[in-house]
């Protein structure tokens, strides 16, 4: 399970011209889902992310967590993260799980989600084409990977 992490000032995702979620201070959260993915990458995952220390603190260093700001959080599936660009120009996507299996992992985890941060998580919608707009606020933008936990 890939996540590209975003600490925002603003995110929105718009399906055919209406605004499906919009969140204020907090966290876009792309979620990028494969075959060996499993129920303790969800766990670990989201309580990483639901802890990672990437606000501001009163003397501005990073030192709260998303649940500490009581921030809200969007999460937007991304098959397009586990692209690999190995051979010639055209990503494959072999890699990413195929809806049958992305889909209850990608729901999984955001109810998973909603219970350890305890906070507003909002939603794209899984497979539609979706106009995701954020104001990245730093920037600062984290890359979590559970087959590889650095």
């Amino acid at each position: 399970m890939k996540a590209v992490i975003q600490r925002v000032t603003e995110a929105s995702v718009t399906i055919e011209g209406k605004v499906k979620s919009k969140i204020e201070k907090g966290l876009l959260i792309l979620l990028g889902i494969e075959d060996v993915d499993t129920k303790n990458d969800i766990e670990w995952l989201c309580k990483k992310i639901t802890n990672l220390r990437i606000f501001g603190d009163e003397n501005g260093v990073m030192n709260l967590s998303v649940k500490d700001v009581q921030g809200a959080m969007i999460v937007v599936s991304q098959f397009t993260l586990h692209a690999s660009t190995k051979k010639g120009n055209r990503p494959s996507y072999l890699k990413a799980s195929k809806p049958d299996i992305a889909i209850p992992l990608y729901e999984s985890f955001v109810e998973e989600l909603k219970i350890v941060s305890e906070l507003d998580i909002q939603t794209g919608e899984f497979g539609a084409d979706m106009k995701v707009a954020l104001l990245n606020d730093g920037p600062v933008t984290i890359i979590m990977d559970t087959q590889n936990k650095e």
